[in-house]
């Protein structure tokens, strides 16, 4: 009998060593690890960015085309912009000769896209006086039709009215609201520069002016007249004169 052999008589089996882990499988879950941590930081990361704000300029109040603007015309706001933060005016990037491109309204940001140096614009102002007051739903930033009703060769008579300017944007509005007012309005009106020599020619002639709301108005009727008016500057022209009654 061997020392291999028990008491029994039976052969003891050898002891089995445990099996070694491969590399492979410990580099799985070390690259796991690293995955996770990796998904982690990306989402730490994301939502980092999205609450984090930069200071923009916001309109103080509506901003017309070719307005000069200045720090009175604007607020510092901080928002959280994300990507988009360089579409937007930074405060410093406020400086002399900036002007609005177009119509931006009262708290909405600045964008780089709307404004430019003032030899960019294409616009000025013409003021117009209305014969007959304009709805109250017109103020500055609205946009309105100009249309021109021209005299015709009988005197005291027009033609047939006709678009002058197809976008105008109010810049100020004055209504005359005294007592002894006969009614009426001064609008200033931007136009593109290319239009200023027809609003002229038609003031010339002595055409009558009108200016019609291009949204809200809902009515199809002819716009009531307005009287001629001037380029830049408060300058306001004075009512057409009231036509001669016949028989006199």
């Amino acid at each position: 009998m061997t020392a291999a052999q028990g008491g029994t008589g039976r052969a003891t089996p050898p002891q089995q060593r445990p099996a070694r882990r491969r590399f492979w499988a410990d580099a799985r879950f070390v690259i796991g690890l690293v995955l996770v941590a990796v998904s982690i930081a990306g989402v730490w990361f994301v939502v980092g960015a999205a609450r984090q704000t930069v200071p923009v300029l916001a309109a103080s109040g509506t901003l017309v085309p070719g307005q000069t603007i200045t720090a009175a015309d604007v607020a510092v706001v901080e928002v959280a912009l994300g990507q988009s933060g360089g579409s937007y005016l930074a405060p410093d990037a406020l400086g002399e000769g900036l002007v609005a491109l177009r119509t931006i309204g009262a708290g909405e940001l600045l964008p780089t896209a709307a404004t430019g140096a003032a030899e960019v614009s294409d616009r000025t102002s013409v003021v117009v006086r209305s014969s007959v007051d304009v709805p109250a739903g017109v103020d500055r930033g609205a946009l309105v039709e100009l249309w021109e009703t021209p005299p015709a060769e009988q005197p005291g008579t027009f033609g047939a009215p006709r678009i002058l300017v197809a976008d105008a944007v109010v810049a100020r509005v004055t209504r005359d609201d005294g007592v002894m007012a006969a009614g009426g309005a001064a609008l200033e009106l931007v136009i593109d520069r290319t239009r200023v020599s027809d609003v002229l020619a038609a003031i010339a002639a002595g055409s009558v002016l009108s200016a019609v709301p291009t949204a809200g108005g809902g009515s199809a009727a002819l716009p009531a007249p307005v009287a001629t008016g001037q380029p830049m500057d408060d300058a306001v022209a004075p009512s057409a004169p009231p036509a001669e009654e016949d028989g006199e």
